[in-house]
């Protein structure tokens, strides 16, 4: 028996984040039992844990998906913790033991905000400081207005980059704590900080803007010494510091950066301490963003127009890192791009972005990267060099939001293969500190709408938890300047409010969607303010229009890139907006009726459930006829009555064979946009068409999932169709190739094809259903999801006369399966107390599985030999 993945606040060992209050998780493997019996929480101040600060006892009761530890904590403080498990059937474990640190409080820092005298593109801050004494220890809490780098004589500190994150400035700035114990030596110390314009001043934001936030690069810092004598001091920014100018001579998210190292670090002007609000201050609440992984690149082309272009392999976000071998002098020039055109590079589908790295060589040889930009491309054309290019001096390094991958899925089909790879590949291109739309034109944004549909694709992928957290915290405090209203972006960028149906209803959508995937009510507390705020928002809008119990009024995107519209030029598909727009109105009220009930606000609960089903009433009422014909005829339009549960049950089984009417018509392609694709295949499979599901994903013409495979895409692409089939861009623009929204396909894959799905009522995965649904086309499926409780997985293989199944079932954890097509006298199984708790279900057999293996194998009932 073992006790793993033990994480505070979703989080291993986090340092300096915000944490009023501590949630606690585990997970038990390697062992016999199926349950746990009971448990103990060890906290202390020191790791032997002799300084026990809380002692839950032996208890049963202990959460071990999400525990909060009753005590108060602590500034600038770290804890220790472990956890002693006892199971059934009698083993026991002991945990090994974890920590997490407080931040500093914001009304403890000693500094200033200081900023240049005379300010550069980028900006240099120093101060030299002698030391006489060993230190214990020592901490920088570090913050500042722009993107910083902290170094300690000449040592990065941390590993993270684009520091303090991207955040809603006009609200609230986080800060970061690093340890920095051993950077420090006896004598003299230089401390360098470096700011670039980043997301508070840069050119940013969806129409490129410079100066959003404001247009003074400044830090703030506070270095906390603890010697080892126990004396303590406190070197922060004030103006004695020098500031100046380095190598780093311009630095911009969308256009790149310029570093010249021929040029050394040069401080000749003082500093001016700013009147900036402290208590706007906050620890961090943003996960940092790290170098994930490495790729070699796979080769280097020479174009026909006699370029020099570095391919990838890959469409990635981050950048190319180089070991420089050239004389000084030289300039080196690296432009960025997703494609290549007839063979040349190509990047106009970045629009205004310049996408680009010039390095100028001082002689010494070295290993160059950028520190304060980022790039979303595949190929690099390379500029300036003297000296034959070799492969293995460059690098790729993937730059993402540092999350764990907690999802695994393999088929047999090697397209939908790339699919899955390619939806994964989207989520790290675009989970860099918000989930953008885009890590490559200048937009990069922070978009609403592609987080929300994308939402379960990714918690299946990553652990998630705390990068949405963030994002929703931001939301919350936009929605406070426009009464509710959600901005389409988050942050906003001062792009002012927004309130488009699917977009703006990821207020109430994702935080009641974390909940569901992590068992973790404290997602509900954070934003059941936003939550609220948007669903009261949505009641006005109705109320002023009449309150009729529909949303018939404001802008909204429709269902987004639908190709069933007649305007190309703001394709908003040919679902009636109002509609999407009602129907999401009705979903966000539901949830935040039941995230009150959760929260234990039964009067809100039921009051915004009442107006739930009063706006359901409208709809049916406007939309649905007496014999249960939808007034809409779009795939779209059938697929949300459907899926958000707004068709009348009487009806369902109508709407459903409409629904797989109109696919027919359409010739088994797809229409749907940002709206219906997410839930399109979920609702034929629901409703019995899961041939016609399997069909569509498995389409490899345009309009389809796999044409982008076909054609070689390595990540999700905007369009449908953003490379036509002669390999050439989609002229329409607005095309990017990295754009995860519609790998929202991949929920459906973990959810039906391989059969893993969460039960609302028991978050968490504390009880799932397991019921795969084989197709002849796919053969073989396979699947594990590191759920909160435990690892979970389902496979299945069809062979020539039968099906066979294997399910793993995680300690603590309870599954119904579900098995397709079976009688329950042909199962052979491998556990006799599943087959005599089984029941048979309507051509189907159920049962329940405790925590286990399970290796199940049957004749269907109906099974069509088809050439696979």
């Amino acid at each position: 028996m073992k006790i793993t993945r033990l994480k505070t606040n979703h989080m291993t060992n986090p340092v300096g984040f915000y944490m009023e209050s501590p949630v606690l998780s585990y997970v038990v493997e390697e062992t016999a039992g199926s349950v746990q019996k009971d448990a103990r929480i060890l906290v202390a101040s020191d790791p032997e844990m002799k300084e026990i600060q809380y002692d839950t006892g032996v208890c049963e009761k202990i959460d071990n998906i999400a525990f909060p530890v009753p005590i108060k904590l602590q500034p600038q403080k770290r804890y220790y913790w472990k956890v002693f498990v006892t199971a059934t059937n009698g083993e026991t474990a002991e945990s090994e033991t974890a920590f997490f640190e407080t931040a500093k409080e914001a009304g403890d820092f000693k500094g200033a905000f200081i900023a240049a005298s005379k300010s550069h593109e980028v900006d240099y801050f120093t101060k030299s400081i002698t030391l006489k004494k060993k230190i214990k220890a020592a901490w920088a809490s570090v913050t500042a207005l722009g993107v910083y780098e902290c170094r300690i004589n000449g040592t990065k500190v941390g590993r993270e980059y684009f520091a303090p994150g991207s955040n809603d400035y006009d609200s609230w700035l986080q800060y970061q704590t690093y340890g920095i114990t051993d950077l420090f030596q006896i004598g003299e110390n230089t401390i360098t900080i470096i700011v670039a314009p980043g997301w508070y001043c840069g050119y940013f934001g969806f129409e490129g803007k410079n100066h959003v936030y404001g247009d003074t690069k400044a830090v703030l810092c506070d270095l906390d010494i603890l010697y080892e004598d126990g004396t303590r001091e406190t070197i922060a920014t004030d103006e004695t510091w020098k500031a100046g100018m380095g190598n780093i001579t311009y630095s911009e998210i969308y256009h790149g950066e310029v570093r010249d190292d021929t040029k050394n670090m040069e401080f000749p002007s003082g500093v001016k301490c700013l009147e900036v609000a402290k208590e706007k201050l906050s620890p961090r609440r943003s996960i940092p963003v790290v170098i994930k992984e490495t790729r070699k690149p796979k080769c280097i082309l020479q174009t026909p127009a006699g370029e020099t272009v570095i391919d990838m392999g890959q469409n990635m976000a981050g950048w190319l890192a180089f070991t420089c071998r050239e004389s000084r002098g030289v300039k080196l020039h690296f432009q960025y791009g997703e494609i290549l055109q007839n063979g040349n590079f190509y990047r106009e589908n970045l629009r205004s972005a310049r996408a680009e790295f010039t390095y100028i060589s001082n002689g010494k040889e070295d290993f160059v990267r950028p520190s304060f930009t980022y790039y979303g491309f595949r190929y690099v054309k390379v500029e300036g060099n003297t000296k034959e290019l070799a492969l293995e001096d460059f690098l790729g390094e993937v730059v993402y939001s540092d999350m764990d991958t907690i999802g695994q899925l393999k088929t047999s089909n090697p397209l939908v293969n790339r699919l899955i790879e390619n939806t994964m590949w989207g989520q790290k291109g675009n989970f860099v500190e918000v989930p953008t739309d885009c890590p490559q034109r200048d937009e990069r944004l922070g978009w609403t709408g592609d987080a929300q549909v994308f939402f379960p694709t990714a918690a299946f992928q990553m652990e998630v938890y705390p990068f949405f957290s963030k994002y929703g915290y931001d939301m919350g405090k936009e929605q406070e300047k426009y009464e509710g209203n959600v901005p389409m972006v988050i942050p906003s960028f001062h792009m002012g409010p927004g309130g488009s149906a699917a977009w703006a209803d990821a207020a109430t959508v994702i935080p009641w969607n974390l909940y569901v995937f992590s068992g973790d009510s404290s997602i509900l507390r954070q934003q059941y303010s936003s939550m609220k705020q948007w669903a009261d928002y949505l009641r006005r809008q109705d109320e002023e229009n009449g309150g009729a119990g529909l949303l018939q009024t404001g802008f909204h995107f429709g269902d987004w890139l639908a190709l069933d519209g007649d305007d190309p030029s703001f394709p908003t598909g040919a679902t009636e907006p109002f509609y999407v727009a009602s129907c999401y109105y009705y979903l966000s009220t539901l949830l935040t009726g039941k995230a009150a009930g959760v929260l234990g606000k039964e009067k809100e609960s039921k009051e915004y459930r009442l107006q739930a089903e009063n706006i359901k009433a409208a709809i049916q009422k406007e939309y649905f006829t007496e014999t249960g014909r939808l007034a809409l005829t779009t795939q779209t339009g059938y697929v949300l009555a459907l899926a958000f549960g707004i068709c009348p049950e009487r009806f369902q089984a109508r709407v459903a064979a409409d629904l797989h009417a109109r696919l027919v018509k359409d010739k088994g392609y797809l229409k749907t946009g940002f709206v219906g694709t997410p839930h399109i295949c979920k609702v034929l499979s629901a409703y019995g068409y899961h041939e016609m599901a399997c069909k569509l994903l498995l389409n490899e013409e345009c309009p389809s999932w796999l044409y982008p495979v076909r054609m070689g895409a390595t990540t999700i692409w905007e369009r449908w169709n953003s490379v036509l089939p002669d390999g050439t861009m989609n002229p329409e623009g607005m095309n990017s190739l990295n754009h995860y929204a519609y790998g929202s396909i991949v929920e459906w894959i973990y959810g039906c094809l391989a059969g893993i799905s969460p039960v609302e009522e028991a978050p968490g995965f504390r009880k799932a259903i397991l019921a795969p649904m084989p197709d002849w086309r796919i053969p073989h499926v396979e699947c594990k999801y590191a759920s909160p409780v435990g690892t979970y997985e389902s496979s299945w293989t069809i062979q020539e006369d039968r099906w066979e199944f294997r399910f793993v079932v995680p300690f603590g954890a309870e599954a119904k399966i579900c098995l397709p097509n079976a009688r329950l006298c042909d199962i052979i199984c491998n556990c006799e107390s599943f087959i005599r708790q089984a029941r048979q279900e309507e051509g189907r057999v159920v049962g329940t599985g405790k925590a286990g293996t399970y290796e199940i194998s049957y004749i269907p009932i109906i099974f069509e030999k088809k050439t696979m």
